[in-house]
C-alpha cells in the first residue's frame, strides 16, 4: 500500500505562506512610501522653482534694479563708461574731467627677509588703523618670516578687510614690500608701524624712515559739468552722480582745451522688451512646474497625476499667484502687452508694450514694482510676488519646510512599521518552516511504514 500525498519544499510553502500573511499590510505600506518619495521629491522641485522665480525677481525688480531700461552712451569710450537708471532725464549731458582720482600707494625699500614670526604690525590708512596679527604669518614653518610672508599675513588679515594691498616686488634680488589704499582720493595717506615685531633684521629695515617713500600719492578727481568753465567738481571717486539716474566712471583725464565729453541718454527699447520678457519666462516657468505638479493625469494615454493632483493647499498657491498677476487698482499687464495665454501662461504682445512705453514710460516699473529684501520697500506686483512665496520658501516656518518635515517624519515611521512587519514575516516564515518540516517527517515516516508493511504482508507470489 502507497501512502499519496501533496508534494512541496517546506521553505518554499513557508515562504509563499508568510508572503500571503503580511501581503496586504506591505502592499499599503509599500504604497505609502511611494508616495512619500515622490511628496520629497515634488517639495524639493517646487522648492528649487519657486527660488528660481524669486532669483529672477530680484535680478529684475530688486534694489536700484528696474524693467524699464535706458542706454548711456559715452562720445569717448576711451575715457571711461556710463549707465542710466528709469529715473534719469533723456537728452545729452557733458562733463570735461580734468583728473582723475588715484590711490595712494608707498613703498619700503632695502627690505631683508631675515625676520622672526611673531607679534603684529599697525597700519594707518587716512589716520585710522588696524592691527594684522603676524603669529601665523611662517607658513613655511621655518621659524622665519619673509617679505612675501608679512605681505601675505597683510591682506588676509579681516582687520584689513581689503582696505590696503599688500604686494612684492624684487628688484636686483633685493624685496621692497608695497602697501596700495582700494579707495581713492587724497584722504588715505598709509603708515606701518612696525614697532610691535618680533625684533629682527626686517624689522630695523621696515623702522628706518629711509626706506619710506610714497611712490603714488592719492589724489581727488576733478571734472566739470558741461565745459571747462561750467561748476567744479572735486571728490575721492571717479564715479560722477551729479545727474539723477545718470551714473559716469571716468578712466582718463582729458587734455586742457579738449572737448568735453558727452552722455547720451535715451530709452533703451530693446533692453526693456528683453526685461519685460525675461520676467513673463521667469513666471511661465513656476507656472508650469506648479501646473505639473497638480496634473490629474489621463489614464485613457497612459499618463500618471502629478504629485499633488489633489493637493488643495498647493492649488492654492497656484490660484494666488495667478490672482496677483492680475491687480484689481490701477494700470493692467494687459495694457503694457503682456496678456494671459489659453494655456494659462503669459506671452508678450511686443507692439503694444512699445506703444504704452511711449505713452507712459515710467508707469511699467510703477505697475511692476519692487521685490526688495527689505519688505518695506517692496511695491507692485513684484512686490505682492515676493511677500506671498516667502510664507512658502522661508527656511524656517515657510510651507515647504514644515510639509518637509512632516514627510520626514512620516517615512521615519513608515520605516519603523516596515521593520515591524519584516519582523511578522519572519516569524510567520520560522512558524510555517517548523510545521511543514515536521509533516514531511511525518509523511516520510509514514512512506517508510507502508513500504515495509507491503513487504511483510503483501501478495507472496509478487
Amino acid at each position: 500500500m502507497t501512502i499519496n500525498s501533496p508534494t512541496y519544499d517546506p521553505a518554499s510553502t513557508a515562504a509563499a505562506l508568510a508572503q500571503k500573511f503580511t501581503a496586504p499590510t506591505q502592499d499599503m505600506l509599500t504604497a505609502q512610501t511611494k508616495d512619500a518619495q515622490a511628496t520629497t521629491k515634488a517639495l524639493s522641485d517646487l522648492g528649487l522653482a519657486i527660488g528660481a522665480f524669486q532669483t529672477s525677481l530680484s535680478s529684475l525688480t530688486g534694489l536700484n534694479k528696474t524693467l524699464f531700461a535706458q542706454s548711456a552712451v559715452m562720445s569717448d569710450t576711451s575715457l571711461g563708461t556710463a549707465t542710466a537708471t528709469a529715473t534719469a532725464g533723456t537728452g545729452t549731458f557733458s562733463f570735461f574731467v580734468e583728473q582723475i582720482a588715484t590711490s595712494t600707494q608707498v613703498a619700503y625699500d632695502n627690505l631683508s627677509n631675515d625676520g622672526l614670526a611673531g607679534g603684529s604690525v599697525a597700519i594707518s590708512i587716512g589716520g585710522t588703523p588696524f592691527t594684522v596679527s603676524l603669529a601665523g604669518a611662517d607658513t613655511s614653518k621655518d621659524g622665519k618670516m619673509s617679505v612675501a610672508e608679512l605681505a601675505a599675513a597683510i591682506n588676509k588679515a579681516s582687520s584689513n578687510a581689503g582696505r590696503v594691498q599688500a604686494a612684492v616686488v624684487t628688484i636686483g634680488g633685493v624685496p621692497k614690500l608695497t602697501l596700495t589704499s582700494t579707495a581713492t582720493g587724497t584722504g588715505h595717506a598709509i603708515t606701518l608701524d612696525a614697532s610691535g615685531m618680533t625684533a629682527s633684521t626686517l624689522k630695523t629695515k621696515l623702522t628706518d624712515p629711509l626706506n619710506f617713500s610714497t611712490t603714488v600719492a592719492g589724489q581727488n578727481a576733478v571734472a566739470y559739468l558741461g565745459d571747462a568753465s561750467g561748476p567744479r567738481i572735486e571728490q575721492a571717486s571717479n564715479t560722477f552722480t551729479n545727474y539723477d539716474g545718470l551714473s559716469v566712471t571716468f578712466t582718463k583725464a582729458q587734455a586742457a582745451g579738449a572737448t568735453p565729453v558727452s552722455v547720451t541718454v535715451s530709452p533703451d527699447s530693446g533692453k526693456t522688451a528683453k526685461n519685460v520678457q525675461d520676467f513673463v519666462d521667469a513666471y511661465n516657468t513656476l507656472k508650469k512646474a506648479i501646473d505639473g505638479l497638480l496634473d490629474t493625469g489621463d489614464a485613457a494615454k497612459k499618463k500618471a497625476p502629478g504629485t499633488f493632483a489633489h493637493d488643495s493647499g498647493i492649488r492654492a498657491l497656484r490660484d494666488r499667484l495667478v490672482a496677483l498677476m492680475r491687480p484689481t487698482v490701477g494700470a493692467s499687464l494687459a495694457a503694457y502687452g503682456i496678456i494671459a495665454t489659453k494655456e494659462g501662461t503669459l506671452a508678450v504682445d511686443s507692439t503694444r508694450l512699445s506703444n504704452q512705453l511711449a505713452r507712459d514710460p515710467n508707469g511699467l516699473d510703477a505697475l511692476i514694482g519692487k521685490a526688495t529684501a527689505n519688505t518695506s520697500t517692496r511695491s507692485g506686483i513684484a512686490g505682492a510676488l515676493q511677500t506671498f512665496l516667502e510664507k512658502w520658501s522661508d527656511s524656517t516656518s515657510g510651507q515647504i519646510k514644515l510639509r518637509s518635515d512632516a514627510n520626514d517624519k512620516l517615512q521615519k515611521s513608515l520605516t519603523v512599521r516596515q521593520t515591524a512587519l519584516d519582523a511578522q514575516y519572519d516569524a510567520a516564515y520560522q512558524r510555517y518552516l517548523l510545521q511543514f518540516t515536521r509533516l514531511q517527517t511525518l509523511q516520510n515516516t509514514m512512506n517508510s511504514n507502508s513500504s515495509m508493511f507491503d513487504a511483510l504482508f503483501g501478495d507472496k507470489s509478487k
